[in-house]
């Protein structure tokens, strides 16, 4: 039988607008002890910022992330999954695409992420 994203994923939305700092973005993350935020405007969503984007696009490079924006420095466009494919096609998206995580989109709106920890946990016992 089947698994869907939706049984998996987190349905939780975190996500800033995109003309938000680094550092908002960084706070929210850490307040929330998250690994990423989505950049929306509008609930549509426009990009992923993670931690990983914070430190090697930006602080690594030596931008000032008071004053750069999160959608100059997010994964744009990223690679989605609608909540009712199964968790194969999420697993093979990631490894194809070597993301962790996918944003869960209903009709263009963010309704979750799926993570791959998302989908081990989920995965029935052999």
């Amino acid at each position: 039988m089947p698994q869907y994203v939706k049984d998996v994923m987190t349905p939780t939305v975190t996500s800033v607008r995109p003309d938000a700092s680094l550092v908002e973005a960084a706070q929210l993350m850490r307040a929330q002890d998250i690994g990423g935020v989505f950049v929306a405007l509008h609930g549509e969503l426009l990009g992923v910022l993670t931690d990983r984007d914070i430190t090697l696009r930006a602080v690594a490079d030596g931008v000032d992330p008071l004053t750069v924006s999160c959608h100059l420095m997010c994964t744009p466009d990223p690679v989605t999954i609608g909540p009712d494919q199964e968790t194969t096609e999420a697993a093979a998206l990631m490894r194809r695409h070597e993301v962790r995580r996918l944003p869960v989109v209903r009709a263009g709106r963010p309704v979750g992420v799926v993570s791959m920890r998302d989908l081990e946990r989920g995965r029935a016992p052999a």
